[in-house]
C-alpha cells in the first residue's frame, strides 16, 4: 500500500471506453451522461487524452493498494498445504475537499462501470473492454505514471467534520495488473487481459 498526499501526485481519469472518444458527465441536476463532448461536470476525459486532460482538483490523499487472494488447498492424508493465487486486485482511494456533485451522480446514477458510446454500462453486464474507467497518477518532479486500467467504482463516501468542511473519497478496484511507465498508457484493453 502507498498513500500520497495531494500535493505529492497528480490524478487523471478517464474513459475505457474504446467505441468513441466519450467523455463521462455529471449534470448539475446529479444526471450522468457519456457524450463527445464536455458538459456540466467532467468526472472522466476520453481515454486517449491520458494525462493530457485536467487533473482532479482538490486532492488531498491518494491511496494506492496492490492485494493477491490466496486460497489454501489441502491433499487427503498430507499435512501441508498448498497456497494458490486465485486473483490480484488493485484498488485506488481518491479523497477531495467536496466541491460538487459529479461524484456523487456517477456513484449514485448508474455512472459505476463507465461506458460504452453514449450509453451506461449495467453492473448487470459481463466486464468487457469498454467497461470502467482508467485511472493515471503521476507523481510529483517525475515523468513516472501508474496507470490503471479497467476499474469500477467500488465505494464513495462523504465525510462532514465540525467546521463543515466536507470531504469525499471514492474507491476505484480493479482485476486488471496496471502498468508502469513513464507516459500515460492510453492503448485499448485487449480481451486476453480481462
Amino acid at each position: 500500500m502507498a498513500y500520497f498526499l495531494g500535493r505529492d501526485c497528480s490524478v487523471y481519469i478517464t474513459t475505457e471506453d474504446t467505441t468513441a472518444e466519450t467523455y463521462a458527465c455529471v449534470s448539475t441536476a446529479g444526471a450522468v451522461s457519456f457524450a463527445t463532448s464536455a458538459s456540466g461536470f467532467t468526472f472522466a476525459a476520453p481515454l486517449g487524452t491520458g494525462t493530457g486532460g485536467t487533473a482532479e482538483a482538490n486532492l488531498t490523499g491518494v491511496d494506492l493498494s496492490i492485494g493477491a487472494v490466496d486460497e489454501d488447498i489441502t491433499y487427503v492424508g498430507k499435512r501441508q498445504v498448498t497456497k494458490a493465487e486465485i486473483k490480484k486486485e488493485t484498488t485506488i482511494s481518491l479523497t477531495r475537499k467536496k466541491d460538487n456533485i459529479a461524484w456523487d451522480g456517477i456513484f449514485n446514477n448508474n455512472g459505476r462501470q463507465g461506458g460504452s458510446g453514449t450509453s451506461a454500462i449495467s453492473s448487470l453486464q459481463e466486464p468487457t473492454i469498454n467497461t470502467g474507467y482508467r485511472i493515471h497518477v503521476v507523481l510529483s518532479g517525475t515523468t513516472d505514471v501508474f496507470s490503471v486500467r479497467g476499474c469500477c467504482v467500488q465505494s464513495h463516501t462523504v465525510s462532514v467534520n465540525a467546521d463543515g468542511t466536507s470531504e469525499e473519497t471514492m474507491e476505484f478496484m480493479t482485476y486488471i495488473t496496471p502498468k508502469v511507465s513513464n507516459a500515460a498508457v492510453v492503448t485499448d484493453l485487449t480481451t486476453a487481459e480481462l
